[in-house]
């Protein structure tokens, strides 16, 4: 079968790969909303995609949740779920400023066992891994979370990381914790910031940078000299 495929097409065959899981208002928001007629035109273009074998769907949901073929996710599992409120981070973020370097399900240890954010990206000019905690858990486990990252700190691994900047000092990301819950948890060394969405993120920062309660503490020299500048 011969076809062609628009730029739009080809991207968001690229955003459904990168986010595994994808609802059909979230495409209209991102790629439709400019049309006439946004959920008729990201319906066909969608079930075009779909035919063609270059996306797979899910009608367990409504609206229907598109997946990336590559991923290989039943279409009845719980880790849709997880992938739509990564992406629904993604979005909140996108109201504020692009997004930058966005890895989904990052392992930037390369091996098992040590961190691995649900996602990384460089927002509004510095560094963030993600922890998007979708169930309650104990804070002993939470602590030995933030243990994991202090041990990949004390590493210097991350020092070689791709996205790290050229021309400056290395940074530490921050630790974003999305939780309704607030853990008691802290770290010496790294920075762990506690907010229910990325709305609330902004506001603690909006206009000051200052250091709120739940950021514990403030981030030494030797993790790069991190500042937190959101707005």
């Amino acid at each position: 079968m011969s076809f062609r495929l628009s730029q739009r097409d080809k991207d968001i065959i690229g955003f459904v790969n990168q986010f595994r899981a994808v609802d059909r208002d979230s495409l209209v928001e991102l790629f439709f909303k400019q049309l006439k007629s946004p959920v008729n035109a990201c319906n066909s273009v969608m079930v075009r995609l779909y035919r063609l074998g270059l996306i797979e769907r899910t009608q367990q949901y409504s609206p229907t949740v598109y997946l990336s073929v590559d991923a290989k996710i039943k279409k009845n599992s719980q880790k849709i779920l997880h992938f739509l409120s990564i992406l629904e981070i993604y979005k909140q973020m996108c109201i504020y400023g692009m997004p930058k370097q966005v890895i989904i399900e990052d392992k930037p240890t390369g091996r098992k066992g040590g961190i691995e954010p649900d996602l990384f990206c460089i927002f509004k000019g510095s560094p963030f891994w993600f922890e998007i905690q979708r169930n309650q858990y104990s804070e002993q486990k939470m602590q030995e979370k933030v243990h994991l990252y202090e041990e990949f700190f004390f590493s210097d691994e991350w020092k070689a990381l791709h996205w790290q900047p050229e021309d400056r000092a290395t940074i530490f990301p921050s630790v974003i914790l999305i939780t309704p819950v607030r853990y008691a948890i802290s770290s010496k060394h790294i920075r762990i910031i506690q907010v229910a969405t990325i709305h609330e993120l902004m506001e603690k920062y909006k206009g000051s940078g200052k250091q709120q309660k739940d950021v514990r503490p403030r981030t030494r020299a030797s993790s790069g000299g991190i500042k937190i500048s959101l707005t």
